[in-house]
């Protein structure tokens, strides 16, 4: 039988079966670790050790490029704002309260009637409650509305041509003001004011003010292998704004987004120890009462303002306080469990270190955020066992589970540790589920404890607070903010759903103290399985799932009732002791402030029970907007909304929109972010075609996986024909037209 022009022998179709194997393989391989091993020494390094065996990596399903930040999150801005606006904050201090005044000032240095609208952050746990809008010498008076209805009204009136401000909540600690028909040439000013608890641990005191909102990566989405949800995505647009170009920055002059602050400080008692760790500031005044302002004057909005004080002596123990609010009585106490100095050396522990080594962590994030954890594994103990999960948009656990704080694993783990560089976007959820897995939960275990370090810079907060609260068990989140603004709200929540504590760490110099500061305390016992009970009286507290206490750290309950009487009686275990305290509520000092502080945190314990699941979303958002029209608070359900009656803005004048620019947290890491400069001056961003194919998270790797599977699948099918070649070539015969010629050219 003469052989077919050009088919090869036996051992040709050998080769050609193996290739096509091997061709097959190659593609399966490619396409699971594309992402994963892209930068090995960053995604998971560690060397052999035989006794404790490595953990698979995890890749999410990740677009390619330079960018770290998803271009629908934002755009750079590279020209300077038509509208300029500036802050002062006022800040008063009572007590263990503080009720803040936020003036916005929306200046219009251009020709055209223009509309302004600014993202900005508040403390998490404050409650918005005023508005005042100010045109020259008129002042309008801000009035809750339900959402849906505030937004028409101010839609209405930018119609109109009249002056309207809107205050809307996108998260607890974000904000967004929008003014419209500003005039050529016109400031208008739009004043809020809000009121926030005052953060306790021990003596040591501290009132912490956002000033700006660090671009958010649109998380949910990749490691879920499926389109993004268009919900999802519709939020997500709330989250973001232009971030300035620090070219433009320097343009500008140093007067983009100047904020001025003000403390007045009456904590009750003579503060001593008065410190703000991230601004120069002068202290003026005598005894209990101080005033604090910026030593530079009106600085940029780029990080995070904290005041910090401390008490002479021993702090105080007790605190009491009411106010009546429609025809109800509410009443916030403050209580601080006696320190138990531990007899004997603590108990074994599991710590779990969850560390970001994403892209918003370049700069000096990361650097803060190895030294943190290289100083934390320096404190295990021999009896301890440890892990570390590291994070970006693929995940790495160092080991297969918790292992032995061996000196050979710890040598392993600083390695580790020492080789991560931020890169990628914040998937935290995969990482997250990983760390609360927990296969070897026994019987009279220690509890877990679970150490993330992040600036919590995403979108899906609520994923994580859902993940905490189904899967928590036994272990407890401790959460660690790095770098100049954190997410506080992300930080907060998670370690509240988590039962555990947060703690920032802004800049790299106070790495090592604040990580040995919550070590400490979590060495220390904790008072645990805490309850609350009124003799003589009725009292619906929050938080209802009283949380676990460890040193310092006071128990704050807020309740409300319709006659306040009765002993309030507060007990738990402390280091296998039981301990108890009584407080008579008749004593109560009389507040202006208690009311809404129980009305915000019932908001916040709302919206925990929609994301365990114990309330539907319908329901939560109906008592959410309850409670925001009972007591006028901004929330997600509820706006304040101001409105001039008299258009101002003429019959034919065109109305510009502008979303103010915000400025890179201090320390980010601008050109890693969003890429280097191109030839035109501006910054390098994905085009619209690119955006869209972000979106929908398609699987992307660096090798033409089709073009070689095609490949693959003939070289296979042409190997096996080898094994029949005789029934292969009648087969071909047959199919072949009349005529052909069959034997190879001479």
């Amino acid at each position: 039988m003469r052989r077919i022009a050009g088919f090869p022998d036996r051992d040709g179709l050998a080769v050609m079966l193996i290739l096509g194997v091997v061709a097959l393989f190659a593609v399966a391989i490619s396409t699971m670790s594309a992402r994963a091993t892209a930068n090995p020494m960053a995604r998971g390094p560690a060397p052999g050790s035989p006794d404790a065996p490595l953990a698979p990596s995890y890749a999410s399903a990740q677009t390619e490029g330079g960018l770290m930040l998803r271009a629908s999150e934002g755009e750079v801005a590279a020209n300077i704002p038509a509208v300029r606006l500036g802050t002062d904050i006022v800040a008063d201090v009572s007590g263990q309260t503080a009720r803040v005044t936020v003036t916005q000032a929306f200046r219009n240095t251009s020709d055209q009637w223009m509309e302004a609208t600014y993202l900005y952050p508040l403390p998490d746990n404050g409650a918005v409650d005023t508005l005042k809008m100010v045109v020259g010498s008129r002042i309008f008076e801000g009035v809750i509305k339900p959402k849906e209805i505030a937004q028409e009204m101010y839609e209405e009136a930018k119609e109109n041509g009249q002056k309207a401000a809107l205050v809307q909540q996108h998260r607890p600690n974000m904000f967004r003001n929008s003014i419209a028909n500003v005039g050529p040439g016109e400031t208008v000013l739009v004043q809020i004011e809000f009121q926030a608890p005052i953060t306790q641990v021990a003596g040591d005191y501290s009132l912490r003010m956002p000033l700006v909102v660090g671009p958010r990566y649109i998380a949910g989405g990749a490691n879920t292998g499926s389109l993004l949800n268009a919900a999802v995505l519709a939020g997500a647009s709330d989250l973001t704004a232009p971030t300035a170009d620090p070219d433009m920055v320097a343009r500008a002059g140093g007067g983009l987004n100047p904020v001025s602050i003000t403390v007045n400080l009456d904590p009750g008692f003579t503060a001593e120890a008065i410190s703000s760790p991230y601004h120069a500031v002068n202290v003026d005044g005598s005894g209990a009462t101080r005033t604090i302002t910026l030593a530079d004057g009106a600085v940029p909005a780029n990080r995070d303002f904290e005041l910090r004080w401390s008490a002479a002596g021993d702090a105080p123990s007790l605190g009491l306080f009411r106010q009546s609010h429609s025809e109800l009585d509410y009443v916030m106490a403050t209580i601080t469990p006696p320190s138990v100095q531990r007899v004997g050396e603590a108990p074994s522990r599991e710590m779990v270190f969850v560390i970001d080594n994403s892209g918003s962590m370049a700069g000096e994030s990361m650097p803060a955020a190895r030294r943190s954890l290289l100083y934390a594994l320096e404190t295990l103990r021999p009896q301890d066992r440890f892990n570390i999960i590291r994070f970006d948009d693929t995940m790495t656990e160092l080991f297969a589970s918790s292992v032995a704080a061996s000196d050979r694993n710890i040598a392993r783990a600083k390695t580790f540790t020492h080789g991560l560089e931020a890169e990628g976007g914040t998937e935290m959820l995969p990482a997250l589920a990983a760390a609360l897995e927990d296969n070897h939960s026994r019987s009279g275990d220690p509890l877990r404890q679970i150490i993330f370090l992040t600036d919590g810079s995403l979108s899906n907060e609520a994923a994580m607070m859902e993940e905490i609260s189904q899967n928590r068990g036994r272990s407890r989140v401790f959460m660690v903010g790095i770098g100049s603004a954190p997410n506080t709200f992300l930080m907060r929540r998670m370690a509240e759903a988590g039962r555990g504590t947060f703690t920032h760490i802004g800049m790299g110099e106070e790495s090592e103290a604040q990580m040995q500061r919550l070590l400490n305390r979590l060495a220390q016992p904790v008072a645990t399985n805490l309850t609350a009970s009124v003799e003589g009286g009725n009292i619906d507290f929050t938080p209802r799932d009283l949380p676990d206490l460890y040193a310092g750290e006071p128990l704050v309950l807020l309740g409300r009732t319709r006659h306040l009487q009765g002993t309030l009686t507060v007990s738990g275990m402390i280091d296998g002791e039981r301990w108890s305290r009584n407080v008579e509520l008749g004593d109560a000092a009389q507040s202006d402030v208690v009311a809404k502080l129980w009305a915000n945190r019932r908001i916040a314990e709302v919206e925990a029970e929609r994301w365990s699941g114990q309330m539907s979303h319908d329901l939560a958002d109906t008592a959410i907007e309850e409670l925001g029209m009972d007591f006028h608070l901004v929330t997600s359900r509820t706006n304040l909304i101001a409105v001039d009656d008299t258009p101002s803005r003429p019959d034919g004048a065109m109305l510009t929109r502008e979303e103010l620019p915000l400025l890179l947290p201090a320390g980010w890491d601008f050109d890693h972010l969003f890429g280097a400069h191109s030839a035109q001056g501006s910054r390098d961003l994905p085009l619209e075609s690119e955006k869209q194919r972000q979106r929908l998270e398609l699987p992307n790797t660096s090798t033409g996986y089709m073009l070689t599977l095609m490949f693959g699948l003939l070289l296979l099918l042409l190997g096996m024909a080898g094994l029949g070649r005789e029934r292969l070539s009648a087969r071909i015969r047959s199919l072949l037209s009349p005529g052909l010629p069959l034997r190879a050219p001479a």
